[in-house]
């Protein structure tokens, strides 16, 4: 209803009232929701691939301001030295409150605007179900941590074990000389499968595990694929004057994982249909879910267990291996660095739908961390390969090359790009999708171009 043609007075909070007199508090109470609604549209795409370690900060958030009332909150909120933890958790507040702020009610009628048991998740208001988010915040922290390291290093194994099935020893399908790069496959189907578990089934996965949700989308499939290998070998074909090589396998590179993460999504939401149509989620789950101190605390156990596994397997083979200066050795000295990558990429995304400026307004559409992540993972990589370039041993290559796979390509990711992507292409602005990935691909192809091309073409490294 329009706020100039309505008779009665529009709904106030007891935040507004007590601060501001009853002008401002109308004035405000126009302004609000179309405010609100352009900053959720602008942070939901940029927080649609991760948000890092926002998620277990919001959630204990959450479970710790459930006694209060949402008045309190949304005052907070106005205030200049809210918390960062606050300001997730009004956020959230905001989105669901937004109808009920304008909401026409008689002036007599002053409840809270939102009750305090929707600060709570489903599973804590029905009755007889245990609150789902039971660990200590530090223990959740490890939990998470554990979970990314495992993923990750899967992550990485599928990606070397893509490139030798469709690479020159395999299929021939690509090469490092070609706009079909040898990390296309797994760009390809990382964003394939991200569209299945990292957007249609990755709320029915933190149903039954928020760790086992944040270690595949963010460690598995953000591992499994790679922008700064990517960038690198269109590098390699501009360094060597195949420019129009280097420029086709950027637009092919982003036009079949763009459409790879949509075929994803289709498929998933078709079988997703599949499924409730033979059973409810609730009936699938409820004997899976993880929702107790002691079933996290064996979750937990069990991925220690085969994080220790995969580190000592790594090590035992890298030793054997390392002296033959095989790709294998680089595979296995990749898998030892590449946790480090995943938890780096993991708390960077923390600034996805941040914004900039002293109010974090401006730019809040631009996932900053997963842009900084890539790009700083490219360009540490072209110089890498500088330096291979340069010291040109075979210990240096085998050392520079482990660290190029496991933790370069694990810092770096297309599958959260094109979840990103994909978010702002289906989003009000579709123009930001492009202006996104093209800020990425010039800023990092650029950078490289300085710090690895330019000194093959003075020095005439071969």
């Amino acid at each position: 209803m329009d706020s100039g043609e309505s008779h009665q007075e529009p709904y106030r909070t007891k935040s507004f009232s007590r601060e501001s007199s009853v002008g401002s508090s109308l004035s405000l109470s126009r302004s609000l929701p179309l405010l609100i609604n352009n900053d959720i549209d602008s942070e939901s795409v940029s927080e649609a691939g991760d948000i890092g370690d926002r998620s277990l900060r919001r959630r204990h958030s959450v479970g710790r301001s459930s006694r209060l009332s949402a008045d309190d909150f949304i005052e907070q909120g106005t205030n200049d030295d809210t918390s960062g933890q606050e300001q997730g958790v009004l956020h959230d507040l905001q989105a669901l409150n937004t109808r009920s702020v304008i909401k026409p009610l008689p002036v007599d009628i002053t409840p809270s605007p939102l009750p305090t048991k929707s600060l709570l998740s489903p599973e804590i208001k029905k009755p007889g179900k245990q609150e789902e988010w039971v660990l200590p915040k530090s223990l959740a922290y490890i939990s998470c941590l554990i979970h990314l390291a495992v993923f990750g290093i899967l992550g990485a194994i599928t990606r070397y074990l893509l490139q030798k099935l469709f690479g020159p020893t395999g299929a021939r399908v690509t090469s490092d000389g070609s706009i079909l790069y040898l990390d296309l496959p797994s760009n390809m189907v990382g964003s394939f499968l991200m569209g299945w578990f990292g957007v249609v089934f990755k709320a029915d996965i933190a149903r039954v595990s928020e760790f086992l949700a944040i270690g595949l989308s963010t460690g598995y499939l953000g591992s499994l694929t790679t922008f700064s290998g990517w960038n690198q070998k269109m590098l390699d074909l501009s360094a060597d004057g195949q420019w129009v090589y280097a420029v086709l396998g950027f637009l092919l590179g982003l036009f079949l994982t763009s459409y790879s993460i949509i075929l994803g999504v289709e498929t998933a939401k078709g079988f997703r249909w599949l499924l409730h149509r033979r059973a409810s989620s609730e009936e699938r789950n409820s004997c899976l879910i993880v929702n107790t101190f002691k079933s996290h605390i064996v979750s937990m156990t069990l991925m220690l267990l085969l994080l220790v596994a995969l580190l000592t397997a790594s090590s035992t083979l890298l030793v054997k291996e390392f002296d033959k200066r095989t790709s294998e050795a680089q595979l296995w000295l990749g898998c030892l660095v590449a946790a480090p990558g995943v938890w780096l990429r993991w708390f960077l995304a923390r600034l996805n739908g941040h914004g900039l400026g002293k109010d974090r307004q401006h730019l809040k559409w631009v996932p900053f961390g997963t842009l900084i992540a890539n790009v700083a993972a490219a360009c540490v990589m072209a110089a890498l390969a500088t330096v291979k370039k340069s010291v040109n041993t075979r210990t240096c290559n085998t050392v520079s090359s482990g660290i190029q796979f496991g933790l370069l390509g694990c810092l770096s990711t297309v599958s959260t790009l094109m979840a990103e992507f994909n978010a702002m292409r289906e989003s009000d602005y579709p123009w930001r999708a492009y202006a996104y990935a093209s800020f990425t691909i010039v800023v990092s192809f650029a950078i490289g171009t300085v710090i690895y091309s330019v000194p093959v073409w003075v020095v005439g490294f071969s």
